[in-house]
This record gives structure tokens, C-alpha cells and sequence, in this order.
């Protein structure tokens, strides 16, 4: 695979090579930290990598505003470091490690600061993309209330690459809190756990973050707050988790249950399947977690699930892939980190109505007129 990631790039340059690999036929993909280049792959491998560690410029930080524009390959750990100094995030909280802003959009990844924030879609103001034909596209702006224009940072956010390459964005940035506290209970139970997080789910406290962890014989509901008092709202949630038949600790120093929630999103050696589900069908997702010796990490608000599979060959995680969709719906399970050979077995996405896949040909035809653009990842 050739590869423009040697040496500093710039958008132009990056533009140039894709409206050449475009006229070439050349399929490519975008690469920023590579840290989720597994998920959605299916197909063959690109026959280029065009990289935006080149593009790793702070280009604005607007602190009155809360505003920030960045170029797509900066990353995301360096972002956060440049605005914690005036006091200030970007409320996504993935697990990063080497992850550009831009990937992290691209691939809809996020962390428990959802429950509170939104994802990648909530808070990109504007974005800059180059497609395939060589047009470079821009849409919304640089403040809050601008709407003008089509909406391509929605549509680019989840696309993992396939519709183009991100090349700047604007983003909506928040006040770091003073402090935190969080309160937290625990049980092996996935019922008793189930009815503890709709408990605080339903009770009038602003949280931020509403989580659940289960496997190896525990499990546990986290909610975390934050702000000038924090400890007042965990030790209210206290009680509302006793009247839901759990007694909770409230932990100050939190950060670390935090990180391993984080943590839980990803696998080094394994698999992770992430569940689309409602709240009131978390307690079945820990069922299914204990059933296929899985751990779970979740966003009870969201009902998302992330189930991670180890220490299994490629053709028993494919069997436990497979057992969820036909368990929780076949279009509720994604697969994520994987080895080729799992996802040379299992479709990433599971199965998809004609009407999805037609719309889904549409946007593609219309964004990557050479079908160039990651084209063996689904979406």
C-alpha cells in the first residue's frame, strides 16, 4: 500500500492526491491515528492510504465563544491539553490514545460524556471535506446558532471515510467542572442492576455520565456528576438508588472508574460488538453478556452496549456474534475491533433493509463519484 503520510501534508496536497486517485480509479483510504481501522472493513485492503497527521494544526480557539476550528489531524488528547488551559473540552471522551479529531468524528466514537453532551454530530459546527472529484465542500460555520448551508458534518459523522475525507472542522466546545463525584453500586444481578440505572435515569439530576459495567461475576450502575457541588447530587442520588434496592458509595477521586469505563470500549486481542438496545432492555444485553462470557460496558440513557469478546477463536466469536443478532435483533449488533478473519465470517453491520441500502448507494454515489472511498467498509 502506498501511503502520502511521510513527511508534512497539507489540505491542498491532500486534495490533489485524492482528485488524482480519483482519476486513476485508485482506491484509498483515510488514515489519522489508526486506531479503528478494523472497524466496518470487510473487503479488500485500499490500494492507497492518504493520512492527515500532516494536518495537525489548532487553526482557532475562540474562548468567549466556547468555539474551536482544527484541522482533521490533530489529536484528539493534544485538542483537549490546548483547551483545558482555558478551563474549557471538547466533550468527547473516547478511549483516544493516538486518535485525531478527525478520526474520532469520522467513526461516531465517543465516551460516557454522551449521556450528557451528545456525540461527534452534537458538536461539530462546521466542517471542510475534499471528495473524490476533487471538489472540496464546506458547510456551517464557526458559531452556535449558524445553520446555514447543508449539514455535512451529520452526514460525514459515522461515514468511516467512505463518502470523503475530513479536512478542518468546527467544534462546540464546554467549561471543564470544578470538580466531580460519583456514586456507584454494585451487583451481579443484571435485574437488579436494569432496575437501579431506569431508577436514576427517570430522577431529576443532572449527570454527567450514567454508565453500567458488568461481567466476571459483578456488575455495577455509575453515575457521575460534576460542577461546583457535586457531592450533593451523588449522595441524592444515594438515596434514590436505595429506594431502588441497591446501596451506593459515593467516590470523589473518580477519574479511574472512569477511564475503565472508557477502557471497556476497546480490545487489544478480542472482538467488541457494540448493541443498539433501549434502557429497558439492558437487563437482557447483561443476560447475553453473562451467557457468552462477555464483558459489558453501557450508556444507560443510550442504551448502548459495548460487549467485548475474548480469548475465543475467529469461528466461536463468529457463532457468538451471530447467537446476539438472533438474541437482540440482527440489526442491533455492530462489529467493531476484530481480527480480519472474524470479519471475514460476519458481516460488520448485520443485515439491512433494501430501503437503507438504497439511500445508503445514493449518498455514496453522490459524495464519492469514483467509488474510490474506503470501498470495502460498510457503514
Amino acid at each position: 500500500m502506498q501511503s502520502v503520510s511521510d513527511g508534512p501534508a497539507t489540505a491542498a496536497q491532500l486534495v490533489d492526491a485524492l482528485r488524482e486517485a480519483g482519476q486513476a480509479g485508485t482506491t484509498v483510504r483515510f488514515r489519522g491515528g489508526g486506531t479503528k481501522l478494523a472497524w466496518g472493513a470487510c473487503g479488500p485492503e485500499p490500494e492507497r492510504e492518504l493520512a492527515t497527521v500532516g494536518l495537525d494544526r489548532i487553526v482557532e480557539h475562540n474562548a468567549g465563544d466556547l468555539t474551536a476550528v482544527l484541522e482533521a489531524g490533530v489529536p484528539l488528547e493534544r485538542a483537549q491539553a490546548a483547551f483545558a488551559e482555558a478551563g474549557q473540552m471538547l466533550a468527547l471522551d473516547p478511549p483516544a490514545g493516538d486518535a485525531t479529531v478527525g478520526g474520532v468524528v469520522a467513526a461516531a466514537d465517543s465516551g460516557p460524556l454522551r449521556s450528557r453532551y451528545g456525540g461527534p454530530r452534537d458538536l461539530v459546527l462546521g466542517m471542510t471535506v475534499a471528495l473524490s472529484d476533487g471538489t472540496v465542500a464546506r458547510s456551517g460555520g464557526k458559531v452556535i446558532k449558524n445553520v446555514a448551508g447543508y449539514d455535512l458534518a451529520k452526514l460525514f459523522s459515522g461515514s468511516l471515510g467512505t463518502l470523503g475525507a475530513i479536512l478542518e472542522l468546527s467544534v462546540r466546545l464546554h467549561p471543564l467542572p470544578e470538580a466531580t463525584a460519583t456514586i456507584a453500586a454494585g451487583s451481579p444481578e443484571p435485574g437488579a442492576l436494569g432496575r437501579a440505572a431506569l431508577a436514576l435515569s427517570h430522577c431529576p439530576l443532572e449527570h454527567a455520565g450514567l454508565d453500567l459495567r458488568f461481567g466476571g461475576g459483578e456488575g455495577a450502575v455509575l453515575m457521575r456528576f460534576a460542577g461546583a457541588e457535586p457531592l450533593k447530587q451523588a449522595e441524592a442520588a444515594a438515596r434514590v438508588l436505595h429506594e431502588a434496592g441497591l446501596d451506593g458509595s459515593v467516590v470523589e477521586d473518580d477519574e479511574a472508574a472512569w477511564r475503565r469505563q472508557r477502557e471497556g470500549q476497546r480490545s487489544a486481542n478480542g472482538s467488541i460488538v457494540r448493541v443498539s438496545a433501549r434502557q429497558t432492555t439492558l437487563p437482557k444485553v447483561m443476560e447475553q453478556a453473562r451467557r457468552h462470557g462477555a464483558r459489558l460496558v453501557g450508556r444507560v440513557p443510550l442504551g448502548l452496549c459495548w460487549l467485548a469478546l475474548e480469548d475465543r477463536s475467529a469461528g466461536e466469536a463468529a457463532t457468538a456474534v451471530e447467537e446476539l443478532r438472533r438474541e437482540l435483533a440482527p440489526h442491533s449488533c455492530s462489529l467493531l475491533d476484530s481480527p480480519s478473519e472474524l470479519r471475514g465470517r460476519v458481516d460488520p453491520r448485520g443485515p439491512r433493509d433494501d430501503g437503507e441500502l438504497l439511500l445508503t448507494q445514493r449518498v455514496k454515489q453522490r459524495f464519492d463519484p469514483a467509488g474510490i472511498c474506503s470501498p470495502g467498509v460498510v457503514v
